[in-house]
């Protein structure tokens, strides 16, 4: 699978599909992070968490491109959501709230009650995005992000 590089125009687009992940797209997802974070992971991490079963991750496909991810680690009924990213070419069109909103439903058929995420506190869009979702924060990792270094606000959704 390969990572979406410039977007079609909108008329051009099919609709974005939600799946599981699977060991042939860590190339393509690893490669996606690496244009949207700082601190992308490597392919050889992305099939290690694949390999995990305490491990669930998401991908968004349009047109046969991997467009976004998303994971979770299940810890009995607590789950933290990780690796959230979408292509910069695809950002502002609901792809993140709904592939958060798929990765939360198959973690809730996994048994899990309460998720919670770190996120940069500042990245307004992503914390405006899990306050939709639910998250309300409850503390701050000072520190928690290196280049830059920046702290970290944990949010839960109980």
């Amino acid at each position: 699978m390969r990572a979406a590089g410039s977007s079609a125009s909108d008329g051009d687009q099919q609709e974005v599909t939600f799946r599981r992940m699977q060991p042939p797209d860590a190339a393509a997802v690893a490669a996606l992070e690496e244009a949207c974070s700082r601190e992308a992971w490597s392919v050889k991490a992305y099939l290690n968490a694949l390999a995990n079963e305490n491990a669930c991750y998401l991908v968004a496909e349009l047109d046969g491109c991997i467009v976004g991810c998303c994971g979770l680690w299940q810890s009995f009924s607590d789950a933290d959501i990780c690796n959230v990213a979408v292509h910069p070419a695809h950002r502002r069109r609901h792809v993140a709230k709904r592939m958060l909103t798929a990765l939360m439903e198959e973690g809730k058929k996994r048994g899990v009650a309460f998720f919670t995420l770190e996120v940069r506190k500042g990245n307004d869009a992503a914390v405006r995005l899990y306050e939709k979702l639910g998250f309300v924060t409850e503390g701050v990792r000072r520190r928690f992000y290196q280049n830059p270094p920046e702290d970290a606000l944990i949010m839960w959704k109980r």
